[in-house]
C-alpha cells in the first residue's frame, strides 16, 4: 500500500542547495528586477461551525441520513399490516426489515472500497438516486416474496451513503468538530426513522400498506432532491487504488486493532437492542389490551426526536464524561428503557421507549465517531466494517425478536434485548480495565527510563 502523503510540497527536479559562491553576471547582462513572487494560496481548512459551507454540508447529510433511515425501516410500523395483506406470521414479515438491514451489512464493505476510488460524493449520490428509485417500486410488490428481494436490493444500495458519510466526514470537518458534525447525520437517521414510521403509518390507516410505503418514497425522493442541491465538493479527498490485496491489507489492519474491534461489538449490540424492540412493539401495541390502530402506533414514533437531542449532544457528552463516561450512561439509560417496556401501562411503555431511544442514538454516535477518529488510514473501510456489524446486528435483533415474541410474548424480547445490554456493558468494562493497564505499562516505562 502506498505510504500516505504527508501534505509537503514535491518540486520536480530540485536539487540539493549549493553553498559556494555564485558566478557574477556579465557586465553586458542587463539589469532586470527578480519578478515578484506568487502570493501564497492558503490550504482550505476543515470545516467547522461558522465557517463557510459547514451549514450546507450538514444539512445535505441530514437530508441523506433521513431519507437512509426512512427508507431502510419503511416497512418496520407496517409489519402487523403485512402480515395481515399476505397471510403470513411476524417472523415471516420481519424478513421485509431483515432483508434490507443484512442487504447493506454485506454491501457497505465493497461499496466503500469503491467510494476511496470515485469518491465519497459520487458514491453517495448513486446510492441515493438507486435507492430512492427502488422505493417507489416497493409498494407495487405483488406478494411477500417480491417485497422481499425489493427490500434487499434497496438495502444494497442504501449501503454506498453511511460509510461513505462517515469517512467524508472526517475527511472535511475539523477533528475538534468531528463528533458533532457525526451528530448531526445520526440526528437525521433518527428524524428518518420517526417520520418514516410516522408517515407509513399514518398512509396505511388512511389506504392501505401500500400507501404508505408509496408516501415515504415520495418523502425520500424530496430529500434526495434537497442532498444533491446542498452537499459541497469534497476538498480532501484523495483516490485510492482499488487493489484487492491493499483493501484487504487494510481491512485486516483494522479488525486486528482491539479498540476498533470493541466499537464494532458496542454498535453491533446497541443495535440487535433496537431492532428487537421497534421490529415487535408495532405487534404488542396492535394486540390486546391496547389495540392501537396503524396511524396511532406509527405516531408513537415520535420519541424518535429524543434520539434527535440525544445524538447531537452526544459531543458535549463525550467532553464532560469521556467516550466510555459516555457509553456507560447511553446503556444505563437503554436497560432502564427496556425495563419500564415490560409495564402493562402504555403510559410506562412510552417512557420506556423514550429511554431505549435516547440511548441508543447516543451510544450509536459515540461508537461511530470514535471509530472515525481512530482509524488514520482506510477510513471509509473502518466505517463501512462498523456499519456492517452495526446492521447486522439489526438482522439479529429484528428476527430473534420476533421470533421471541411469537414464541413468549413481549418479555422474551425484552430479555434478548437486555442479553445485548449486558454484553455492551461487558465490552466497556473490557475497554477501561486494559486502558488502565496501558496507563500503567507507560508510566512504567517513563520511570525506567
Amino acid at each position: 500500500m502506498p505510504p500516505a502523503h504527508t501534505g509537503a510540497p514535491v518540486i520536480p527536479g530540485a536539487s540539493t542547495p549549493s553553498f559556494a559562491e555564485p558566478a557574477p553576471a556579465p557586465k553586458s547582462a542587463p539589469a532586470v528586477a527578480p519578478a515578484p513572487a506568487p502570493p501564497a494560496t492558503a490550504a482550505p481548512e476543515g470545516r467547522e461551525p461558522g465557517r463557510p459551507g459547514y451549514r450546507r454540508m450538514s444539512l445535505a447529510l441530514f437530508a441523506a441520513g433521513l431519507a437512509t433511515f426512512a427508507l431502510l425501516y419503511s416497512t418496520q410500523a407496517l409489519l402487523p399490516a403485512i402480515s395481515a395483506g399476505f397471510g403470513v406470521t411476524a417472523g415471516q414479515a420481519s424478513w421485509t426489515v431483515s432483508a434490507a438491514t443484512g442487504a447493506l451489512a454485506l454491501f457497505v464493505l465493497p461499496l466503500s472500497a469503491l467510494s476511496e476510488r470515485f469518491g465519497r460524493t459520487r458514491m453517495m449520490t448513486w446510492s441515493m438516486v438507486v435507492a430512492v428509485a427502488v422505493g417507489l417500486l416497493v409498494p407495487f410488490a405483488p406478494n411477500l416474496e417480491w417485497l422481499v428481494v425489493l427490500r434487499a436490493v434497496q438495502g444494497a444500495a442504501i449501503a454506498g451513503i453511511p460509510a461513505s458519510a462517515m469517512a467524508y466526514l472526517a475527511e472535511e470537518v475539523k477533528p475538534k468538530a468531528l463528533v458533532g458534525a457525526i451528530g448531526l447525520f445520526v440526528a437525521g437517521n433518527s428524524i428518518g426513522g420517526m417520520s418514516g414510521r410516522l408517515v407509513t403509518g399514518w398512509g396505511a390507516q388512511l389506504g392501505g400498506w401500500r400507501v404508505g410505503l408509496l408516501a415515504v418514497g415520495l418523502l425520500s425522493l424530496a430529500c434526495a432532491a434537497a442532498f444533491l442541491v446542498l452537499l459541497p465538493r469534497a476538498r480532501f479527498f484523495r483516490p485510492a487504488s482499488l487493489n484487492p490485496r491493499a483493501v484487504g491489507r487494510t481491512v485486516s489492519g483494522h479488525l486486528r486493532d482491539p479498540l476498533l474491534l470493541r466499537l464494532y461489538g458496542i454498535g453491533a449490540l446497541f443495535m440487535t437492542v433496537f431492532g428487537a424492540v421497534y421490529t415487535v412493539i408495532g405487534y404488542r401495541l396492535v394486540d390486546e389490551p391496547f389495540s392501537l390502530g396503524q396511524g396511532v402506533i406509527g405516531s408513537i414514533f415520535l420519541v424518535y426526536l429524543v434520539g434527535t437531542v440525544s445524538s447531537a449532544a452526544a459531543g458535549q457528552l463525550v467532553a464532560r464524561t469521556g467516550r466510555r463516561g459516555a457509553l456507560y450512561l447511553a446503556v444505563t439509560t437503554t436497560a432502564l428503557g427496556l425495563l419500564f417496556s415490560l409495564a402493562e401501562s402504555l403510559a410506562l411503555i412510552l417512557a420506556g421507549l423514550v429511554l431505549i431511544t435516547a440511548g441508543f442514538f447516543a451510544g450509536h454516535a459515540v461508537a461511530s465517531a470514535a471509530v472515525s477518529r481512530t482509524a488514520k488510514t482506510g477510513r471509509a473501510q473502518a466505517s463501512a466494517l462498523y456499519q456492517s456489524a452495526y446492521y447486522l446486528g439489526s438482522s439479529a435483533g429484528g428476527t430473534l425478536g420476533a421470533l421471541a415474541y411469537h414464541s413468549a410474548g413481549w418479555a422474551a424480547t425484552v430479555g434478548i434485548a437486555l442479553l445485548a445490554v449486558l454484553g455492551v456493558v461487558s465490552i466497556t468494562l473490557y475497554g477501561s480495565h486494559a486502558a488502565r493497564a496501558e496507563r500503567r505499562t507507560m508510566t512504567a516505562a517513563a520511570v525506567a527510563r
